[in-house]
């Protein structure tokens, strides 16, 4: 009875914390400007842990370095990394991102031009009778196909602007982003220490734990992923270059940000390579999407599991559910960090049943 009551207890102080959120939430004057406020916050914080966890593996090596009897120390390794990042941000924006940003906006601006390209070419298939020989006579896709791309073609569009307006307040990202990133890898390690002195002593060493796994995990997850990404643009670029796809360096660039989102990137960003695909022909529609397949089934079964390991233990379905609930509240950026974002509450949620409920809740 004490343990019903307890648990009582706990669900009413939630149930009361959720009810102050939404009666404070229809206060749109005090809420407004907070949410404006984390808005313009959220993507330098997001970008600064990002590059934290995957520049961050660099330091100890480059402290390790010995130029005569000259070590570099944290803040001098720091700065040269800068200096490296900022010659290639000056490559980046000078020699690819003009021609880069001219093929993408030429390519959503063409988007109607490229569906009827896409019509002419499914009644060209359907004309020549090629897949009646196939498929039986009541067979409706490529009836259906140009709807079903077409839809595609809008999300990816909205997502890609969701994605820009996010972004689009670049001074202040460009002002916060390097400052927030040089003090998180010099200070960085500190960070978890200061945190567990804060909690009481009896928890300390618990607490530790905690902050160390979620370190870890983070991390581990971080570094993975950007390396299965790019393998994985490698292989697309090169597919597409040997069969002439237009668009090539745009669309595997599309691919590698989409892919970061798990299962719902891949098919979100097969839609425009399919797309334009089919607008040189059909053979080059086909093979854009037989060496997405290839591409995909290499980094699942080969490269994925050399990464990862048993790092990433989330089934399938839970990631299927976690993107696709997220993806209608909190739009892409939602959906690109709920995995990492997940992997947190799993580990407090854990230690913290182990810490404060196992043995009561097992021993009822």
């Amino acid at each position: 009875m004490k343990q019903l009551n307890k648990f009582l207890t706990i669900g009413k102080a939630i149930l009361l914390v959720l009810l102050i959120v939404y009666v404070g939430s229809l206060v749109d004057f005090i809420f407004e400007p907070l949410k404006s406020l984390t808005g313009v916050i959220l993507i330098p914080v997001l970008l600064a842990v990002f590059f934290y966890y995957l520049l961050r593996p660099l330091l100890p090596l480059m402290e390790r370095w010995k130029i005569r009897r000259w070590k570099l120390k944290r803040t001098q390794a720091i700065l040269l990394i800068y200096l490296v990042l900022g010659v290639l941000l000056i490559g980046f924006f000078g020699g690819v991102w003009p021609p880069l940003k001219s093929q993408l906006l030429t390519l959503v601006q063409n988007a109607p031009q490229l569906f009827d390209s896409v019509n002419e070419k499914i009644t060209e298939l359907q004309q020549s009778g090629f897949f009646a020989k196939l498929f039986p006579e009541d067979f409706s896709l490529l009836s259906q196909l140009n709807d079903y791309l077409s839809q595609g073609f809008t999300l990816l569009t909205s997502y890609v602007s969701g994605l820009f307006s996010a972004v689009s307040n670049l001074a202040i990202i460009l002002f916060t982003f390097p400052i927030l990133l040089f003090y998180m890898l010099k200070e960085g390690d500190k960070f978890g220490k200061t945190f567990v002195k804060m909690v009481p002593r009896r928890f300390r060493e618990r607490v530790g734990m905690i902050t160390g796994e979620i370190d870890g995990a983070l991390s581990n997850y971080i570094v993975s992923r950007v390396i299965v990404n790019l393998a994985l643009g490698v292989l697309m670029y090169l597919g597409f270059l040997m069969i002439g796809l237009p668009y090539a360096l745009v669309l595997t660039l599309i691919a590698f940000i989409m892919n970061f989102i798990p299962f719902f990137g891949a098919i979100i960003s097969s839609i425009p390579i399919v797309i334009i695909g089919l607008t040189v022909s059909p053979m080059v529609g086909l093979w854009s999407l037989i060496i997405i397949l290839l591409a995909q089934q290499i980094q699942d079964n080969i490269i994925s599991p050399l990464v990862f390991g048993k790092s990433l233990d989330i089934h399938p379905i839970t990631t299927t559910v976690l993107v696709l609930g997220v993806g209608n509240f909190f739009g892409i950026i939602g959906m690109l960090i709920i995995i990492p974002v997940y992997m947190v509450i799993k580990i407090i949620s854990r230690h913290t049943y182990q810490l404060f409920l196992k043995e009561k809740w097992e021993g009822l």
